[in-house]
């Protein structure tokens, strides 16, 4: 699968700890365009004197191209090779961030974080590099932890910082420290990566991709439309839903007419594909919106929650979250292998649910029992779940076609964020509307999430075992 030098050989431990750091620095680049903007967001709306609706517009544009990106470019990566798509990917988005800090006005921010958006699927291409170069299953699974616990932010340090730089030296500076990143995570993936396109000389399926895309990114904008509750735009909503249906039913139709599909049906109908993804969606769904949406702003209801401003809420719930689940995502990936993917999953699952009930219960009337069980979540869904999920989309995807799964499960990720946010929020905000002094509605949205990952618990169990890559 490799072009480099096998695992095995003398000196291949400090050629793959290069490698792993040229990864890891990917990584690292591409979350500083989700994590280190979160506390910028108010900066930019002051600087570039617009609202902060205006300014969330921007962060659904990255994510949505992301999303769509990282349907096609892994197995792209397969095909032409995955350093050479990483290093494009992290060229663009530095691009993109130059862009960004120069902005004058909104248009011009859209443009580029739409740009950034294209290096949506580092994470998932950094892994298949990971897979194709270490033979030992141990080995890879404490790697893909390190990396795949980037994830959940850069220990915490990432939002600290960008909240400093802006209001220090304005939200610009912010974009110019992620080209610099990006600029040092092209330089170290050109020097120390490892080229790999096991699908090479395979043509790649550009009549799939489109209608997929078209698919996907239409029932993004309808969730995300929805998120807006009673200012959404039926309209949008219905209208998204159905394109995505009709875009999907074409895709399929494609599919099933050519020799070499960017997704083979066959593959869509295996538990290894549809468990997985529904996994992810439905983790997603229960969990992204219970710490990002809700635990935030009951930390700054004034009335209902405790008060607290921004930052403060940020470090005192975000950075722990994000830190813990730094610390122990490798651990997690390294006992994977021998414990078993899904067993170690489901003992995040469990603890993941868990620390949602008694948030649910507790949390909402006191202010250490909701940041203890922020931190557990982080360490049971950051640390574990989520290494597992993207883990089992590495290790599960066919040999003849490894990209493709990973793909489709970035598009699950993204698909049950944006889902997340527009179910939780949307009870909370029913039971609890603003001015009110009751928590039901957080207890609720809290207790709407639970159940989502107790659905996604029961179907982990339809995940078949990767026996290739456990010990």
């Amino acid at each position: 699968m490799s072009t480099g030098t096998d695992a095995t050989t003398p000196g291949s431990k400090v050629r793959l700890g290069a490698l792993t750091a040229a990864l890891l620095a990917a990584c690292v680049a591409f979350q500083l365009n989700a994590s280190m903007l979160s506390p910028v967001l108010v900066t930019i709306a002051r600087e570039l004197k617009t609202d902060d609706a205006s300014v969330g517009l921007s962060q659904t544009m990255f994510f949505t191209l992301a999303a769509l990106f990282s349907l096609f470019l892994p197995r792209l990566s397969d095909i032409v090779g995955r350093k050479r798509i990483l290093a494009i990917m992290l060229i663009v988005m530095g691009v993109g961030s130059i862009v960004a800090a120069l902005a004058v006005n909104m248009p011009m921010l859209y443009v580029g974080r739409a740009i950034q958006g294209v290096a949506g699927p580092v994470v998932p291409i950094c892994l298949l590099m990971l897979r194709a170069e270490i033979a030992d299953p141990k080995k890879y699974g404490a790697a893909m932890g390190l990396l795949t616990a980037v994830n959940g932010g850069i220990a915490g340090v990432d939002a600290i910082a960008g909240g400093w730089l802006a209001t220090t030296l304005g939200f610009r500076s912010v974009f110019w420290v992620i080209a610099l990143v990006s600029v040092v995570a092209v330089v170290m993936v050109v020097v120390w990566g490892v080229e790999s396109k096991p699908s090479e000389g395979t043509k790649m399926d550009w009549w799939g991709v489109l209608p997929l895309v078209v698919s996907i990114g239409a029932l993004l904008i309808a969730l995300n439309e929805a998120g807006k509750l009673g200012g959404a735009n039926a309209g949008i909503v219905v209208g998204g839903i159905v394109v995505a249906v009709v875009a999907f039913a074409a895709f399929w139709m494609v599919e099933k007419r050519l020799a070499q599909p960017l997704v083979p049906p066959a593959y869509l109908r295996r538990r290894s594909t549809w468990a997985l993804l529904l996994t992810t969606l439905l983790t997603m769904t229960g969990v992204f919106a219970v710490v990002n949406g809700l635990v935030t702003s009951l930390a700054q209801n004034g009335t209902a929650g405790f008060g607290m401003e921004a930052d403060l809420a940020s470090l005192a719930f975000l950075t722990p979250y994000a830190l813990v689940g730094w610390i122990v995502g490798p651990f997690s990936g390294r006992l994977a292998p021998t414990l078993g993917y899904r067993n170690v999953l489901r003992v995040g699952l469990i603890g993941t649910i868990v620390a949602t009930l008694i948030m649910a219960f507790v949390g909402v009337h006191s202010l250490p029992v909701l940041i203890v069980t922020t931190v557990l979540i982080g360490v049971t869904y950051a640390g574990i779940v989520n290494i597992m999920l993207n883990g089992l989309g590495i290790v599960l995807s066919p040999a003849d076609n490894p990209g493709f799964l990973p793909g489709l499960n970035a598009g699950a990720f993204n698909l049950g964020a944006g889902l997340s946010f527009a179910l939780l929020p949307a009870l909370q905000i029913t039971l609890s509307p603003a001015g009110s002094t009751s928590t039901t509605g957080y207890s609720s949205g809290m207790l709407l999430g639970a159940a989502i990952t107790v659905v996604a618990l029961a179907i982990s169990f339809l995940i078949p075992r990767p026996t290739e890559a456990e010990a």
